[in-house]
């Protein structure tokens, strides 16, 4: 099946260089999420769990711009003029050992994200029964990923990722993954929003209010959603531009799930700076209250008997 929009070596390069720019993001955002997971903290008050999906993010965006990058070099440079057909033909073999390595990489990324939303639904709802949809959609994007990236390799040189065989995992996969965020995402942000609501009505002030969360839970889930809907729509239109925007959502995944991370340690810190302080004004408060007693009592009793020592 014939491919349309951008060739296949603009594309790869136009990869590079998108791909790379969210990646600055993602690493400025990845440093700023294990600030706020660590800062005035104790070692036994870090959450080692979610610091170590953070780092393993980082581990499989870096080493998917890496090889990103090694891919362009081997068709723009190293095999520009040995490779048969040149580098639009090398960068529209689906079996190059570069391509499969990214493409597996970029399931490990979603199925690690993927999962620990659903974690997240299970710690919040606290019922298994709430995830059992979820958690199959994640099966489902574990086998058509796995499936693709394994029918990818074995393909021939000349296969093109829209043939129907192929195609029909593709496409299998990204519904599954698009469906899985949605709901976790969608889930998650619902409990929080009823939580939230629930306790509305007994709060004092408005400080500790969980709502800022819902909002990034929504907007990192719109993010990830319309990138996937993006390279899904590419992808039923059999353009290039699917490529460019499976490598984009790569480094969208992280950046999604660090802003998450970032809003909840910036609500947790507002929530207890604003408890300290209340506690404090309620502490000095009854200090002053429980201090004039014991001066009015003892003035009290200088007046009554003036041969009375100052220091009793």
């Amino acid at each position: 099946m014939a491919s349309a929009g951008i060739p296949m070596d603009t594309g790869a390069l136009t990869t590079v260089v998108l791909e790379g720019i969210l990646y600055g993001f993602s690493l400025l955002m990845f440093m700023d999420t294990i600030w706020s997971l660590t800062y005035k903290q104790h070692a036994q008050d870090i959450n080692r769990s979610i610091t170590a999906v953070a780092i393993l993010l980082l581990l499989l965006s870096t080493a998917h711009i890496i090889m990103s990058i090694i891919r362009v070099e081997y068709g723009l440079v190293e095999y520009r003029d040995t490779y048969p057909g040149g580098p639009t033909a090398f960068f529209a073999d689906l079996s190059q050992e570069t391509y499969v390595i990214n493409n597996a990489l970029y399931l490990l990324q979603t199925l690690l994200a993927d999962g620990v939303m659903i974690y997240r639904c299970y710690v919040v709802w606290r019922s298994v029964r709430v995830i059992i949809l979820p958690s199959m959609l994640w099966c489902s994007v574990a086998v058509t990923g796995i499936h693709a990236v394994y029918s990818m390799s074995q393909s021939g040189s000349s296969t093109s990722i829209f043939v129907p065989e192929l195609g029909t995992w593709v496409m299998s996969f990204f519904v599954s993954t698009f469906a899985a965020n949605l709901l976790s995402s969608g889930l998650l942000a619902y409990r929080i929003w009823a939580i939230e609501r629930n306790v509305a009505t007994v709060r004092i002030s408005t400080n500790g209010t969980m709502m800022p969360i819902v909002r990034v839970l929504v907007d990192a889930a719109v993010l990830y959603s319309v990138a996937l809907v993006t390279a899904l729509i590419c992808f039923l239109c059999s353009n290039n531009g699917e490529y460019v925007m499976v490598d984009m959502v790569m480094q969208i995944i992280s950046i999604a799930f660090y802003m998450v991370l970032i809003r909840i340690a910036i609500n947790r810190k507002h929530s207890y700076f604003s408890t300290a302080g209340a506690n404090t004004e309620t502490e000095q408060g009854d200090l002053q209250h429980y201090t004039m007693k014991p001066l009015q009592v003892y003035v009290s009793h200088i007046s009554r008997s003036d041969s009375t020592s100052a220091y009793e």
